[in-house]
């Protein structure tokens, strides 16, 4: 894909940021608020996994981590409190929730390279390895802790010299899939199996969040498609910030800053973007096809005020004066009493300016 650089300060690319981590088992790409400053209680990462890769072990100190399997086939294992455990196989269209600081991993069991999207409660992730973990203590604290000698551990002189950092490794063989790994679990969610609570020739959302899944704490995706005859309505989220990736398709935002410029940009696949709390903004698809994001916020429910219905909360000659026109000149708004949330797109697009 062509990746083109976009100016906007709410907008930056997977495609043009270099991998944080790559080797041949596989790579990642972290959007946080060094790649993009206006980032705050939200991060996201792309992972890829070649055939037989494995995300080591780890946990993140400060944030919950919500991971949508774009393809391929991995194996999830986290560790919680009191060692509970759960392992489960995610395809395309599954996520899984690893509340923070519990111990996961993500191992690639299929054919082919596997890709996730992870998105974070935290605008810098803290990172921990296991391996690094096991690094970091002496051969003696780890003699003592597992019934050992010291010098079973020196032996294994490896072991000391491990990065902190987790990393991305090979792991021979097949995995062993036991059989609840293939069964609900409650911090896997196949999102897009599941209806769509918004569906319309204008597009589909299906919602993740507590309401529909209780396991999730601090954040929450909607995986939304806009049809190339659709648009998001101008809306807003009430203390909530929005954090979007296009996964595919083209489609053109406009946001309102406090200070009163208007930030218009277009987006393509692999784009990230974020709004802050409360700012409103659209979405229009100027593609051809679907448009579809998916789109993290920073809290588990996430509410909304779209246009389409707050225009019947107030009396017209409220709309008028606010509006700087007479009651006979204010449109006939439809009366909505439920947001579509997507509208249909009756009018052409407008003009893309040249220099934006």
């Amino acid at each position: 894909m062509d990746f083109k650089p976009n100016s906007s300060r709410h907008v930056a690319s997977i495609g043009l940021q270099p991998p944080s981590y790559a080797n041949a088992s596989g790579s990642t790409v972290h959007i946080d608020s060094t790649a993009l400053p206006l980032l705050k209680r939200l991060s996201l990462r792309r992972l890829l996994l070649a055939p037989e890769g494995l995300r080591e072990p780890h946990w993140h100190a400060n944030a919950h981590e919500l991971t949508y399997c774009v393809r391929g086939e991995a194996l999830v294992t986290i560790v919680r409190n009191h060692a509970v455990r759960d392992s489960f196989v995610v395809r395309p269209g599954d996520m899984f929730f690893a509340p923070s600081g519990s111990l996961h991993s993500i191992r690639n069991i299929g054919p082919a390279e596997a890709e996730f999207i992870l998105a974070f409660s935290h605008e810098k992730p803290e990172d921990f390895g296991l391996g690094g973990s096991f690094a970091a203590m002496t051969p003696a604290v780890l003699g003592n802790t597992f019934d050992a000698p010291t010098a079973f551990f020196q032996e294994i002189g490896s072991i000391t010299t491990l990065p902190i950092e987790p990393e991305i490794v090979h792991v021979d063989g097949e995995a062993e899939i036991e059989p609840q790994a293939l069964h609900v679990d409650a911090l896997k969610y196949r999102v897009e199996t599941n209806l769509p609570q918004i569906n319309s020739a204008a597009g589909s959302a299906r919602q993740t969040k507590a309401g529909l899944w209780p396991a999730l704490e601090d954040i929450a995706m909607y995986s939304v498609r806009i049809s190339d005859g659709g648009m998001r309505e101008p809306h807003w989220h009430p203390a909530t910030a929005e954090m979007g990736y296009v996964l595919e398709g083209r489609a053109r935002m406009t946001i309102l800053d406090p200070d009163g410029t208007m930030d218009t940009y277009e987006l393509q696949s692999g784009d990230v973007y974020f709004i802050p709390p409360a700012y409103p903004h659209h979405i229009e698809n100027i593609g051809v096809g679907d448009a579809h994001f998916l789109i993290f916020f920073d809290r588990a429910d996430p509410g909304d005020i779209g246009f389409r219905t707050l225009v019947g909360s107030f009396p017209r000659e409220v709309l008028a004066a606010t509006l700087r026109v007479s009651r006979a000149e204010l449109p006939d708004f439809p009366f909505t009493e439920q947001d579509p949330l997507l509208v249909n797109r009756i009018n052409p697009v407008d003009p893309v300016d040249p220099a934006a």
